[in-house]
């Protein structure tokens, strides 16, 4: 009997404030349980100096 894997996605909800939610800093509790993402964000700067 094969077992099935399931790769989970991460996911966030349609029209969900998404940077706040981002930005949360994960509690002593979730860090020493392992629930947390670390989230890297990149910044596209768009004004041209010239």
């Amino acid at each position: 009997m094969k077992k099935r894997q399931q790769k989970e996605q991460a996911t966030i909800a349609v029209g969900m404030d998404t940077e706040d939610e981002l930005r949360e800093n994960a509690s002593m509790e979730e860090i020493e349980e392992g629930d947390y993402t670390q989230v890297t964000t990149l910044s596209f700067d768009e004004n041209d100096p010239s």
